[in-house]
């Protein structure tokens, strides 16, 4: 349950990986991985397992999910931003796209981001926000469009945590842990800088 020491541990694991050259091996060479076929990625993992090396922990959305989107659709700003520190452990993503009432059918989700001159102005929950409670930041799935049929309208955002009108609370499951989290969002601020994509 100590959650900050699990994540001092992960993340100081993660920077032995990257100062070793392990970090990021199928990303590419001018996003600060090594540019290996995803098979030579798979081949590490296979390794890893064998040998009872620790898993990547905390940092799996940065690394796995929120990384290879910025590499994929951030803008250059945003990738000088935030990739090194996902490869160096240094910044810690958690996922906000499930929602109470929609699970993962995110065409139902209605976590609302009002756009107000050079920013959004976020209302909404999330819900089975793995490790949320360690992370710097999200990779948050809002309705920009109301007006939208159900599956347009929906906007990819960087969320900074650590914020006013951003509470997070974790859930204990029925094995006792709590890596799952509750994300509420009550007119949490987002720079329009920070939209991966368009609207």
């Amino acid at each position: 349950d100590d959650w900050p020491a699990r994540r001092a541990y992960d993340t100081s694991w993660q920077r032995k990986l990257h100062d070793a050259g392990y970090s990021g091996l199928a990303w590419p060479t001018a996003f600060g991985g090594r540019g290996l076929p995803v098979s030579q990625q798979i081949v590490y993992y296979e390794e890893c397992a064998r040998s009872g090396a620790p898993a990547v922990g905390v940092n799996f959305v940065g690394l796995m999910h929120a990384g290879p989107t910025l590499i994929a659709e951030g803008t250059d700003e945003q990738r000088a931003a935030h990739l090194p520190g996902i490869l160096t452990g240094e910044s810690v993503w958690c996922q906000g796209f499930s929602e109470p009432e929609a699970g993962s059918d995110l065409a139902s989700l209605r976590t609302r981001a009002e756009r107000r001159g050079d920013e959004y102005i976020v209302t909404g929950q999330k819900i089975w926000s793995t490790r949320a409670h360690v992370a710097d930041r999200c990779e948050l799935l809002v309705r920009t469009d109301p007006e939208a049929p159900k599956h347009r309208g929906i906007t990819w955002l960087i969320l900074d945590m650590d914020q006013p009108g951003v509470e997070v609370r974790p859930m204990r499951t029925i094995d006792g842990d709590d890596h799952f989290c509750e994300l509420f969002l009550d007119g949490a601020r987002v720079p329009v800088a920070n939209r991966v994509g368009a609207e």
